[in-house]
């Protein structure tokens, strides 16, 4: 018996509440269930792999899309191919991505069905001669995936192309809100009896989500994806209300109650540098008086700066008032206390921006924290008083400064437009606010040191096909059950 690829959306139980009603309570998807006789996986011929890559920022546009582009190929692909669609993060990085999580639980997928990018070894698939890339929601590869960008069949996104950078293969791009919103189309007009409600479900909270609810103010929607989204609920009626969605998903891609210190000083980082002094500006959604409660905060706070070479650690605290009003708090920790007393005179005695600042109370001395009194002042106009900082530091020193480097996101210039309509989904944030995508845009081939830079854990394609085989025998099991 040969190998044959399955891919759908098996529904379980009955709709309780809207939730529910949006996920069919125990929604369960199977990744890639396969059906294997023996000794079925040793091919004599390598078979190759079709793996649907989603963007580094893995945000809930870009896994969905990767998930539906899967599932609409390997439905209607008539040969014995298999495509297996890949996170692109590793698979720590999950939880940082709240809307992601949020969704997943909801349709009960296991994290382990999913396959992320540290778990698959795509350059060693590439040298066997059993990959063929699909990219989804990107069409740049970073400079240590350069080597893949012949193994690119195909691209599908929704942001303006980099001609220099984008791989020769067939490339469709527009300009709409949101990639689920191609994704969409293509299922639509290429096999419209395959959608199910389920499938439909995600890409329509998706398309919601990333385009704000379609508010016609944000002017994020265009009229292409009003009119799928209008589709997809003529098609399915009972697909929950716009708002319900949009805010459950909202509330998840913010929520940092369940993350560790380190993953919130992580989820929404920058680093700038001078002349070997680090320093580490982190937003962070939350109270700060939460966030200096928390157990074992200075320890964190060490271990932070230690793992990620930091001098100084500055975390930029936001959070919104009974009246929707956004409230700013600062806190800077570092051990070495003249930079430290450098970095707090300049920040107190600003006047281009006035940041207000006041003392707030701090149990250690490594830690100093303040109320903001200026909430205008965002993470983007506090870099350049930090630079001023590490240049008063070096000059009360003696030591030439250098010129500055700042790290952080990248594809920042490549997605500007993008961020900025989506910055308008929080009330009372300036347009050039940086902090509110929740994860920010990743590393491509703009900045040399992307984190997958490291080297990835081995993953063949056989021990892909025994996975799948796996999930194969689970899907059996699952289905006999519900038979009984």
């Amino acid at each position: 018996m040969p190998l044959s690829p399955r891919f759908w959306l098996l529904p379980l139980g009955s709709p309780q509440s809207w939730e529910e009603e949006l996920w069919v309570g125990e929604l369960h998807l199977s990744l890639c269930s396969l059906s294997l006789s023996p000794g079925s996986a040793r091919q004599k011929e390598p078979r190759p792999l079709h793996v649907v890559l989603g963007n580094e920022a893995c945000d809930l546009d870009s896994m969905v899309s990767a998930l539906a582009l899967a599932f609409y190929l390997t439905k209607t692909t008539e040969t014995e191919e298999v495509f297996v669609p890949v996170l692109n993060i590793k698979r720590s990085e999950l939880p940082l991505r709240g809307d992601n999580v949020f969704f997943l639980q909801k349709i009960n997928i296991p994290e382990s069905l999913l396959i992320f990018r540290d778990e698959i070894d795509l350059h060693a698939l590439h040298q066997a001669g059993q990959l063929t890339l699909l990219l989804v929601d990107h069409h740049v590869l970073p400079k240590s995936d350069a080597a893949l960008e012949e193994a690119v069949a195909e691209v599908l996104d929704h942001r303006p192309i980099e001609q220099k950078h984008c791989p020769p293969c067939h490339v469709s791009v527009e300009l709409v809100g949101s990639c689920a919103t191609l994704v969409t189309e293509r299922i639509l007009q290429g096999a419209p009896e395959i959608l199910d409600r389920q499938t439909a479900a995600l890409l329509h909270g998706t398309i919601i989500l990333d385009c704000v609810n379609m508010d016609l103010k944000v002017g994020k929607a265009t009229p292409k994806d009003n009119r799928y989204v209008e589709k997809l609920e003529a098609l399915f009626p009972d697909l929950p209300k716009r708002e319900d969605i949009f805010d459950s998903l909202q509330k998840a891609k913010f929520d940092v109650s369940g993350l560790t210190t380190e993953q919130l000083l992580r989820k929404d980082q920058k680093t700038i540098s001078r002349q070997g002094i680090n320093m580490a500006i982190s937003a962070i959604y939350m109270d700060l008086e939460a966030f200096l409660q928390r157990s074992g905060l200075i320890a964190d706070l060490h271990a932070f700066c230690q793992a990620h070479n930091c001098d100084v650690l500055v975390a930029m605290t936001i959070f919104f008032n009974t009246h929707n009003e956004p409230v700013r708090q600062l806190a800077i920790f570092c051990p070495r206390a003249a930079l430290q007393m450098t970095i707090c005179e300049v920040l107190e005695r600003s006047h281009s921006p006035s940041l207000k600042l006041t003392p707030a109370p701090s149990t250690h001395p490594n830690l100093q924290a303040y109320f903001q009194g200026n909430t205008q002042v965002s993470r983007k106009k506090l870099l350049p008083l930090l630079h001023e900082a590490l240049s008063a530091y070096f000059d009360s020193m003696k030591i030439p400064s250098g010129q500055p480097e700042t790290e952080g996101v990248c594809r920042e210039q490549a997605d500007k437009e993008l961020d900025r309509a989506g910055n308008s989904l929080v009330p009372g944030l300036s347009q050039d606010e940086e902090e509110p995508p929740l994860p920010p845009t990743p590393m491509n081939s703009l900045v040399d040191e992307c984190p997958l830079d490291q080297g990835l854990p081995k993953l063949s394609a056989e021990a892909i096909f025994e996975k799948c085989s796996q999930i194969s025998l689970s899907q059996s099991t699952i289905a006999s059950l519900s038979k009984k």
